[in-house]
């Protein structure tokens, strides 16, 4: 706080009027005095507020204004919406007075980029809900994500002031998510300048070494520049070819990149050089053969990398660039990326999305760029209600490398590297991914979650009566696939309990009774169930059967452990004799029997479930178990009983082990491996596989076998429901003519 000083006043004044200097899309004198009354109403807000480093406030909204207008290209609304950004939040200024005084459109930014507190769940990330609110308005309006983009820039670039723990927060915010924004809508120097900012606050020494470095080399690598493109020069305007060529180096933060995921020291960076050629397309041929021409001189000159090759001009990345990069061994041994770019791709590439509005009608950029913006409307229309879900499936479609898959009929589609058939298939439509079942790759048939590579022609094989399954999850990389799988998953889930409901009412009716909570605290312990959805959903599912209905209501049933399921426990504390002090989650004190089982139940729906399975035994459904109560947390860990760690913690713990017991597992599907040997004989694998997949419907994650001498053996890593599906599974592996030994593999350490 501080009134500001003459000084201050001098210095404000001289920042705006340098600021509308760069005001070239202004329609006029209207807007002109729309702007200076903005700064104006700015100025009066935050006139007794100062940043940290001292300076006025007011100096933050006009750089901010500053970097719209003259880096990103933007044009008077975001102007004036950047100038505003900040008082909402920090002043008494409402957005109805600025909607009054600047219009709907400043107000809606402007709300899209004011920060939120105290109205979210206290569990939440309020970081997460922050960029989820200023998102929602970019369904409307982009604009909002660019002033964001430029505000963090600034906040960035004087960064100095703040302590070493708010740095190190704030670079790491940067380079997870604002950075790949900046990268997804194409703005390439403010991508780039965020990226070394970051990398200067958190990892300061390294980020210095490679500017040291680079200055140390300056005087000869503008030598070598030079020296380098002057036969270019001379070969381009040889061919009246009207052109600008210029060098710089990688940026500090890909050179950083490069020497840590290629694990190679500073020389050995490949292409530490880059020039670009940037020119101005003539006559009726296209952009595109243009650039190969150009190519084409240059390859004459200098001794192309093959694999180095880059061809964004015939497929534009996802954020709209284009250009056609090469690596040329250039005259002193050193290698050269070269860039070639008409004047269109350079503006799209330097300024991203902002640039489209210019050219919005020369080409397949702006589609990529709008079918980006499609599919993170569809993510905001049914957001996760976890914030900090939904931050990391936004993260996944933030994606830096992409490739480009064909479709049977040879339409492209974008999609992030690594990215599985069953990616492509929710991509083309999500009635396709959930009832995929395979996929032809190249013509050949291989399974869901084969990963993709660019060229890669795709037809997805479907059946009308496979559903998506939660271990899908597990297969996919884009975050329209996950929300796709978890919204069939939720809606499978919601179509049996409403089934199940109607089941069990009408069982009820037949029976002169109503449904009541009387029936239901007899009804959930019988069932091994813990709520009546969960009762609904297992009816629905046909895993509980209604027959014995009349049988079960007549029981007088006391059930020793329902209590301890009803409650909710979120922590047990063990005494001396065989009960424990039981926390409810309405803080409510309860005494249990420790001796009563404790219920594993199937969380189907997603929610978290009350126990983890030991990594060292993996058991599954059916398994003779033991629970081991973790002191620190709210949770049981499940060994099986022959478990040498389980026996060990016997020995050391007894206070701390509890019995365990399964409920009906028939959703659900948990990782099991076999071992397996036999004759090798033809045909023997495929007998096993249609086993496995056709007859018994059970899902293969790997398979890992070899033959010699005439003898297979080798490891299959299988889902399955419980120890009795792996029991018939087995059983049925055995009646193979030719298979000698099936038996499961009890140590599960080894699994991927």
């Amino acid at each position: 706080m501080g009134v500001l000083t003459a000084q201050d006043e001098v210095l404000i004044k001289e920042r705006f009027e340098e600021m509308l200097s760069h005001c070239t899309r202004m329609k006029g004198e209207e807007d002109r005095q729309l702007i200076i009354r903005a700064f104006e109403l700015a100025n009066e807000a935050h006139k007794e507020m100062r940043r940290k480093s001292g300076e006025p406030y007011i100096l933050h909204p006009i750089a901010v204004a500053r970097i719209v207008i003259h880096e990103i290209g933007l044009g008077t609304t975001s102007l004036i919406s950047a100038l505003l950004h900040d008082i909402v939040e920090d002043t008494d200024y409402t957005l109805d007075y600025i909607e009054t005084h600047f219009g709907k459109k400043v107000a809606s930014i402007v709300d899209g980029l004011t920060k939120i507190s105290g109205v979210f769940d206290k569990n939440s990330s309020l970081q997460a809900e922050n960029f989820r609110k200023m998102l929602l308005t970019l369904s409307d309006d982009v604009r909002v994500i660019f002033i964001k983009l430029a505000d963090r820039l600034h906040n960035m670039r004087t960064l100095d002031a703040l302590p070493a723990h708010k740095q190190i927060k704030i670079s790491g915010e940067t380079i997870f998510l604002y950075a790949p924004l900046a990268h997804r809508l194409g703005l390439y120097s403010l991508k780039t300048e965020l990226e070394d900012l970051s990398l200067k606050y958190r990892h300061p020494k390294i980020f210095n070494e490679i500017v040291s470095r680079l200055a140390d080399n300056e005087e000869n690598r503008k030598q070598q520049i030079r020296e380098f493109s002057e036969p270019i020069s001379e070969v381009l305007r040889k061919n009246n070819i009207s052109f600008e060529i210029t060098g710089r180096p990688k940026s500090i933060y890909s050179i950083y990149y490069k020497m840590q995921h290629k694990s190679v020291p500073f020389e050995e960076v490949y292409d530490l050089l880059a020039v670009r050629v940037v020119f101005d397309p003539s006559g009726e041929i296209p952009e595109k053969t243009q650039c190969w021409n150009i190519y084409s001189l240059i390859s004459d000159q200098y001794m192309p990398k093959p694999d180095r090759i880059r061809d964004w001009v015939s497929t534009p990345k996802a954020n709209g660039y284009e250009a056609l990069h090469a690596t040329v061994m250039g005259p002193h041994g050193k290698w050269v990326e070269v860039q070639v770019r008409t004047r269109r791709m350079d503006e799209i590439a330097e300024r991203g999305f902002a640039a489209h509005w210019k050219y919005k009608n020369t080409g397949t950029q702006e589609s990529e760029i709008d079918k980006w913006l499609k599919s993170i409307r569809e993510m905001l229309d049914n957001p996760s209600a976890d914030a900090l879900e939904f931050l990391d499936e936004f993260k996944l479609n933030l994606f830096y490398s992409e490739i480009h898959v064909f479709t049977p009929k040879g339409q492209i589609l974008t999609l992030p590297k690594n990215s599985t058939v069953l990616d492509f298939a929710y991509d083309i439509h999500s009635v396709i991914g959930n009832s995929a079942i395979a996929a032809k790759v190249n013509h050949k048939l291989v399974p869901l979650n084969y990963v993709l590579s660019s060229g890669d022609q795709v037809e997805i094989v479907t059946s009308d009566k496979k559903k998506s399954q939660r271990e899908w999850l597990e297969y996919v990389a884009t975050a329209k696939a996950k929300t796709a799988i978890k919204d069939s998953i939720k809606t499978d889930i919601k179509n049996r309990t409403e089934l199940g409901k109607q089941m069990i009412e009408e069982k009820l009716s037949e029976m002169n009774l109503i449904p009541s909570s009387r029936i239901f605290k007899k009804l959930l312990p019988e069932y091994e169930v813990t709520s009546k959805d969960e009762l609904y959903s297992k009816i629905g599912s046909g895993i509980i059967v209604l027959e014995d209905l009349q049988k079960v209501l007549k029981k007088n049933t006391k059930n020793k452990w329902i209590r301890y399921w009803e409650l909710q426990l979120t922590k047990v504390i063990p005494t001396k004799d065989d009960t424990s002090v039981a926390t409810t989650t309405d803080d409510e004190k309860v005494v249990i029997d420790t001796k009563a089982p404790f219920l594993l139940r199937e969380n189907p729906d997603g929610t978290e479930a009350n126990y983890k399975l030991a990594k060292c035994c993996n058991p599954i459904p059916g398994d003779d178990i033991v629970g081991h109560r973790n002191a620190n947390e709210d949770f049981v860990i499940i060994h099986k009983s022959r478990c040498p760690h389980a026996v060990k913690l016997v020995s050391a713990h007894a206070d701390l082990l509890i019995q365990a017991k399964w409920t009906t597992y028939k959703i659900l599907s948990f990782l099991a491996r076999v071992s397996i040997r036999g004759i090798d004989k033809f045909g023997i694998y495929n007998q096993i596989t249609t086993i496995i997949c056709k007859e018994l419907n059970v899902n293969i994650r790997a398979i890992n076998l070899s033959s010699h001498d005439g003898i297979f053996e080798g490891t299959m890593d299988l889902y399955v429901h419980n120890a009795k599906d792996l029991n018939n599974l087995i059983t049925n592996m055995l009646n193979i003519k030719g298979v000698e030994q099936v038996s499961r593999v009890e140590s599960m350490n080894e699994l991927p």
